[in-house]
């Protein structure tokens, strides 16, 4: 899956503008879950019994809130990734 893609199915599953907090908070909650799954080691691709509190869900649900929150601001991450890309190599060469 694209990732515009899956900005496009976030929106079209959970876009609320006056949420726009929330989802932040979510990001920041998420991103704590995320801290404890990498303190604990909780490393590579797990199975579907597995899967709750990896490192794996905790970056999925990261990227989720991200979605949502650039959806909320009308912004194209894979767009932003390629102007990103382009500062990248006049800065780094």
């Amino acid at each position: 899956m694209r990732l515009m893609d899956l900005q496009q199915k976030i929106k079209d599953s959970d876009f609320n503008p006056e949420q726009a907090h929330g989802y932040f908070l979510k990001l920041i909650e998420e991103t704590g879950e995320l801290s404890e799954a990498l303190r604990k080691g909780k490393t590579g691709q797990p199975d579907q019994e597995h899967l709750k509190g990896s490192i794996a869900e905790e970056l999925y649900d990261v990227l989720y809130y991200v979605c949502a929150l650039a959806n909320l601001h009308d912004i194209d991450l894979e767009k932003t990734h390629e102007m990103k890309e382009a500062l990248n190599k006049i800065k780094y060469g």
